[in-house]
């Protein structure tokens, strides 16, 4: 969140829109209710409290070395078709996609969204 937060307007124009999806309990041992509160975000935030979500798109990690029974941090850019555009799972919990090559994607995405289909052409 506090890395893509700041090209909140950049990303708005690009026409993207952000879902951030944290792998906890809204009363959670880090408390992210109350962290949420003090430091506010543009974009919406679900709890996938039960694990679906990150186990759909298969990220989440039962055991590591640095994570029990959470998400791999994951950035997805997925296109308006919904076909997934950009795909960066982290390493360690510490690991986050590179900002640049987000903002990159994003701009591809909305770029080969805008241009006009060619008869035949697969999107």
């Amino acid at each position: 969140m506090a890395q893509l937060e700041p090209y909140r307007d950049r990303l708005k124009s690009e026409g993207a829109n952000l879902v951030y999806i944290a792998a906890e309990k809204r009363q959670g041992m880090f408390k992210p209710l109350e962290f949420l509160a003090k430091n506010p975000i543009s974009f919406p935030f679900l709890f996938d409290e039960d694990r679906t979500v990150t186990k759909t798109y298969g990220v989440y990690q039962r055991l590591g070395v640095d994570a029990i029974n959470i998400a791999r941090p994951t950035t997805f850019v997925i296109d308006r078709n919904g076909i997934i555009r950009y795909l960066y799972v982290g390493s360690s919990q510490y690991d986050r996609a590179p900002v640049d090559e987000v903002l990159a994607a994003v701009h591809e995405a909305n770029i080969d969204e805008s241009r006009p289909k060619i008869e035949g052409e697969p999107r």
